[in-house]
């Protein structure tokens, strides 16, 4: 047409024309049309195809561009001098302090008792000795820690491994997952991502070599107990210490736990001064004969809620945050492998993961209607005259009474009901449910859990009881998760004692409740609680019933409930409260606030303790990587104040010699508003 336009001649076929016959002029026409169709269909389809290919060249371009960019940059990176990212940082915030390791020893501060650090959950390597034919190839290789590059190649078979038995909490049949030893076993949790590293390279910047530190490594996934029973990990820490003291002329030693480490060595101090077998037959001077003071980071003294929203429904905030960004993602099945019920199905079999469930019920962590940290505020708003608010303490607003909190309720089922008076939610007792299996689907039962046996009934009953406080989870826990909970209930307990010279509490299922035992007699050594605040952590949540489909965890955060103005602690059905983003304040501080202070009956002997808080400050700039000022629960080892101070204590301080506590939250006030007689 635009050649016509244009006045030029059509283009003559080189074909030559066919002579018309009489009676073919109407078939030719038809099989003409049909030849055009024909082309017109196949040169569609050719442009389909071309179209197809060139977004798949435009993708592998883009991704080739993103590699090559990526790893030009990694080249100039290992090719800067050392020095260069510093130099950069300098010149954008002025020049940096001193490591505490530089300054102290520069204030003539050298080593002198020996350290032994205790690692929490997660956070230690685990390796393989002896595996199923798909771990072909891994013998001691690390299956946690490292680059965790078998998660992406074998995803089931790493899930098959670092599960234990469900009904032993031990080793499955033919599989060994053992803690790796030496301080390489938590001084990286991954490549570039620091836990212990940082306050070991500034220990040995004052003196400090691998003949005074020791890394007391443990399986994280079993039971205190159980570490003693299949690898004599307590054993191994009694000795160590006894060494360490031994070879450094009779200097006590300084112990260093962290999180789940700190529940840890707890049990540690009952199991050491207990008589053999189910103790280690020290004496009960064992530890004031060997340890110089415990110096406890981010200790979860009284559990934290999340471990009950991990137990319930494989989730904590940040999961449920990546669920509502990407509904039904992480329970799809992608090649066979449904992620949060196999991780739920892992989980469960963690024995370790039941120490950290809410202790003290009630009494502790509040009821339906009050709660201790009664009148927090996440976020202090601008204050106006008309008001009815009045300035707490450290900058928090303290609300009025209509618009109070109820952190008791740690689930709730819908926002109303959290917010709700208590003569109003109208509860339907699940304990006698009859459970069903209408739930139950075989297609997925190698990838699910104790749900499968609850049925519709049971589901709904859970819901209908609408609000759980602390003295209502363990009886939540038992009836969804079953066998769990008998495994549970034999290692550890959860509540406060009445006699603390029952026979009953010799056993070692109550020595890591630090409202069920002792502190050891050692009236020299010192305890100090060390942690993060200023950080929002999750205290409470809002739930709903997830989709019916069989395969789906049925239980799941309501990510649309949020508090608006009116309440800045919920968001994304998450309430939040003072802490260092996993560890509320109440669990960090009250032992040492309250339950040991002083001369009490949980510390009869008098320990000192010390309450050391850091206010969180986040990272000026990116140059800064995770900060030197952090309060968060594993950044906060890499806070040049806290550094600072276990150096000092290692180097012979006292905590008067520190300054004694120093605190910004209200754990004091908090602690008085609980009712524990001492």
């Amino acid at each position: 047409m635009l050649r016509r336009r244009k006045g030029s001649e059509p283009e003559k076929s080189s074909k030559p024309e066919k002579p018309r016959v009489d009676g073919e002029e109407d078939g030719d026409d038809d099989s003409e049309k049909k030849r055009r169709e024909k082309e017109r269909f196949y040169q569609k389809r050719r442009e389909k195809e071309l179209r197809r290919w060139n977004c798949v060249d435009s993708c592998c371009w883009f991704i080739g561009c993103i590699c090559s960019i990526w790893w030009f940059l990694l080249f100039l990176f290992n090719a800067m001098p050392a020095s260069f990212p510093q130099y950069v940082t300098e010149a954008i915030t002025g020049p940096l302090p001193d490591p505490p390791g530089v300054k102290l020893l520069k204030e003539g501060l050298t080593a002198k008792h020996p350290v032994v650090f205790v690692p929490g959950i997660v956070t230690g390597g685990l390796e393989l000795w002896e595996g199923h034919q798909c771990a072909e190839g891994l013998f001691r290789k690390r299956l946690w820690g490292g680059t965790f590059g078998e998660v992406y190649k074998r995803p089931l078979c790493w899930v098959e491994h670092l599960s234990l038995d469900n009904e032993t909490g031990l080793d499955p049949s033919g599989i060994r997952i053992r803690p790796v030893s030496g301080l390489v076993a938590a001084d990286y949790f991954a490549p570039g991502y620091f836990v212990w590293a940082v306050l070991i390279a500034n220990l040995a910047r004052i003196g400090y070599e691998e003949k005074n530190m020791h890394m007391a490594a443990y399986d994280w996934r079993i039971s205190f107990q159980n570490t003693e029973v299949r690898d004599q990990t307590l054993s191994r820490i009694k000795s160590n210490i006894e060494l360490m003291v031994a070879t450094s002329g009779g200097r006590k030693v300084v112990v260093i736990p962290h999180s789940m480490g700190v529940l840890y060595f707890l049990h540690f101090m009952k199991w050491v001064e207990s008589p053999v077998p189910m103790g280690g037959g020290g004496g009960s001077d064992w530890c004031a004969k060997h340890i110089k003071a415990i110096m406890n980071i981010g200790g979860p003294f009284l559990g934290v809620p999340k471990a009950v929203t991990g137990l319930f429904s494989a989730e904590a905030k940040d999961i449920a945050v990546a669920r509502a960004i990407a509904p039904g993602v992480l329970e799809m099945d992608v090649f066979g492998f449904q992620t949060l019920q196999h991780v739920m199905r892992m989980t469960r079999t963690w024995d370790s993961t039941m120490s950290m469930i809410p202790k003290g019920g009630d009494t502790i962590w509040g009821g339906f209607d009050w709660s201790p940290e009664e009148g927090y505020e996440c976020v202090a708003k601008k204050m106006k005259n008309s008001d009815n608010q009045t300035a707490g303490q450290n900058g928090k607003v303290s609300l009025d009474k209509t618009k109070r909190l109820h952190y008791g309720r740690i689930i709730s089922f819908g926002k109303d009901v959290a917010d709700a008076e208590s003569s109003k939610i109208e509860r339907m007792d699940f304990r006698g449910a009859v459970k069903g299996n209408n739930l139950a689907n075989t297609t997925c039962r190698d990838v699910w859990t104790e749900y499968h046996d609850m049925g519709i009934e049971g589901i709904k009953a859970v819901a209908d009881y609408k609000v759980y406080t602390a003295g209502s989870l363990l009886d939540l826990l038992q009836f969804v998760a079953p066998k769990m909970m008998k495994r549970g209930s034999a290692h550890f307990s959860y509540g406060i004692a009445d006699n603390l010279d029952d026979k009953k509490y010799e056993h070692y299922r109550y020595w890591s409740n630090p409202l069920e035992t002792k502190l050891p007699n050692a009236p020299d050594m010192e305890i100090f609680s060390m942690y993060g605040v200023g950080v929002p952590t999750e205290r409470a949540y809002v739930y709903k019933l997830s989709s019916a489909a069989e395969c789906y965890i049925p239980f799941q955060i309501d990510t649309s409930a949020e508090g608006g103005q009116d309440c800045s602690c919920l968001k994304g059905g998450v309430y939040s409260v003072d802490g260092d983003e996993t560890v509320p304040v109440l669990s960090a501080g009250f032992m040492a606030a309250k339950g040991w202070r002083g001369k009490t009956r949980f510390n009869p002997s008098g320990i000192g303790n010390y309450i050391r808080e850091y206010n969180h400050a986040p990272p000026a700039n990116l140059l800064e990587g995770r900060g030197t000022q952090s309060g968060a629960h594993v950044d906060i080892l890499g806070n040049f104040a806290l550094i600072e101070d276990i150096l000092r204590v290692a180097a012979g301080a006292t905590g008067e010699e520190l300054g004694g506590d120093q605190v910004y939250s209200d754990i004091f006030k908090w602690s008085e508003n609980i009712n524990l007689p001492l």
